[in-house]
């Protein structure tokens, strides 16, 4: 299964400034992964919904190391 990382970004302004990411070792599919690391996010943050925290979201397939 691939990786995801999931960047979580506030917009001031109209410019986008992240304010965190989570990365997810494993999912299905990167719609499950973005709603594994919203819930990680929030929890992280203590909130109840990411969007408290952030406006948008962004998943991209992390690059795996391997030794």
């Amino acid at each position: 299964m691939p990786n995801y990382r999931v960047s979580f970004a506030k917009q001031i302004l109209g410019v986008p400034f992240t304010v965190g990411s989570v990365e997810i070792a494993r999912a299905r599919d990167p719609e499950r992964a973005r709603r594994a690391a919203e819930l990680r996010f929030a929890r992280q943050h203590g909130v109840e919904d990411w969007r408290e925290r952030a406006d948008r979201c962004e998943i991209a397939a992390a690059e795996t190391q391997r030794a």
